[in-house]
């Protein structure tokens, strides 16, 4: 596995090694003790979650306060624009993003750390997004950031698609300003 540091310190993009030939590829996906040693971390997942979204899908920004979560993410089917954005008070890069194209060809995943909103925007005609957590669910715990916060600036790839398909939800989130994060 190789490990691509990102603008933002603790953000990582991970490129497995892939073996391929004219009958298809298999790679591993993941091995809990090369993740840990690579990253220098040691992390315990709990949770794999699956969407499916289609084009236009912008999902995020999501976090949880109380119970913060770190994310392995991964498409196997499609293409996204994956974001992350540090939502710690404390930290020098507090309210800065990094996002980056996951696909099922490039098949790169990205980790994003506790303390990090997160949100994708879908680009092919559908996308399967995988992702693993370090700590459970917790509804009453999940925050979010308005995924357009003028503050923030994320460069949403729409591609003259208009405006994306948000939930009630986010399109109610309020902007970093006026959010709760970390301290």
């Amino acid at each position: 596995m190789n490990a691509i540091p990102t603008g933002i310190p603790g953000v990582v993009i991970l490129e497995p090694k892939v073996f391929g030939d004219d009958r298809g590829f298999f790679f591993e996906s993941f091995n809990l003790e090369v993740f840990n040693r690579t990253l220098g971390l040691d992390v315990a997942f709990v949770q794999d979650n699956h969407s499916r979204s289609a084009q236009g899908v912008l999902r995020g920004l999501h976090y949880q306060i109380g119970q913060p979560q770190g994310k392995l993410v991964r498409v196997v089917r499609g293409a996204v624009f994956d974001v992350a954005v540090d939502v710690r008070r404390s930290s020098p890069t507090f309210g800065r993003w990094v996002g980056f194209d996951l696909s099922e060809e490039n098949h790169r995943q990205l980790w994003i750390p506790p303390g990090f909103a997160h949100g994708f925007y879908v680009l092919s005609s559908s996308a399967d997004f995988l992702y693993k957590t370090t700590d459970y669910y917790a509804p009453a715990l999940e925050r979010g950031i308005a995924w357009n916060d003028p503050e923030i600036g994320i460069a949403w790839p729409t591609r003259g698609q208009g405006r994306p398909l948000v939930s009630v939800k986010d399109g109610k989130a309020p902007r970093l300003v006026d959010a709760q994060v970390f301290p």
